[in-house]
């Protein structure tokens, strides 16, 4: 049951982590909204947590994509598109975060940029994992990082 073709568990993580980053860009962006935040948190602040981020989520975009496309199996569970480092990961940036801003533990500034800046990222992590389904055999080229891997 909830079995898919293997080749679609990497359109599903694109859409998994295309929305949980557009959803973290959004409270990034309402949090800006809401509050008055220092243009230098901004301006510094997202394009260095965009890129921490990102190199780390692109890494990770070409680990699940091979490991993925080396599933033999025609059908695979939905949930597959991860493994159980992923999910546990998963589960304690979630919790980390939802925990933190319920404690309030860092101001709502930092909140801003950090979450647009993370946001952005995994968004990007998303679509990263689209081209991956598109784009079989090759190389693709980062346009952030300038690095080149095999689709």
């Amino acid at each position: 049951m909830f079995k898919v073709r293997a080749k679609y568990l990497l359109l599903i993580a694109a859409a998994v982590w295309f929305l949980a980053g557009f959803n973290i860009l959004r409270l990034g962006v309402l949090a800006i909204m809401e509050d008055v935040t220092p243009l230098w948190a901004l301006i510094v602040g997202i394009p260095a947590t965009f890129l921490v981020f990102h190199r780390m989520f692109s890494k990770l975009v070409g680990k699940h994509s091979d490991r993925i496309r080396g599933y033999g199996e025609d059908k695979m569970h939905v949930l597959r598109f991860f493994d159980v480092r992923g999910y546990i990961l998963m589960a304690i940036m979630m919790g980390g975060g939802i925990a933190l801003r319920a404690f309030g533990i860092f101001p709502s500034w930092f909140v801003a940029f950090f979450y647009t800046g993370l946001g952005a990222a995994l968004a990007l992590a998303g679509v990263g994992f689209f081209v991956h389904y598109v784009h079989r055999g090759g190389s693709i080229t980062c346009p952030v990082t300038k690095k080149t891997r095999l689709a």
